[in-house]
């Protein structure tokens, strides 16, 4: 991860995020951020889905589903 903190202690907290096309900046330093959809803790090395235009992270692909195309979501659910 490009934006790994090398120094200090390390800070438990959720760390707030600049997310940008292929990465994301720290904004405050913390382990993990929340889904936007499910409100589930996601650790910032298992960080791997988020919106630039909503500037959200979401825990997978699901969530992914749920927030930005909630119909097509209603009809994955439903299998």
């Amino acid at each position: 991860m490009l934006n790994r903190l090398t120094s200090g202690r390390p800070n438990d907290g959720e760390a707030e995020l600049r997310y940008l096309d292929a990465d994301f900046r720290i904004v405050r330093p913390g382990t993990f951020v929340r889904c936007a959809v499910t409100g589930q803790p996601i650790p910032l090395d298992d960080l791997k889905y988020w919106s630039v235009a909503r500037q959200e992270a979401y825990s997978g692909p699901p969530a992914v589903l749920q927030r930005l195309h909630p119909e097509r979501f209603k009809t994955f659910v439903a299998r």
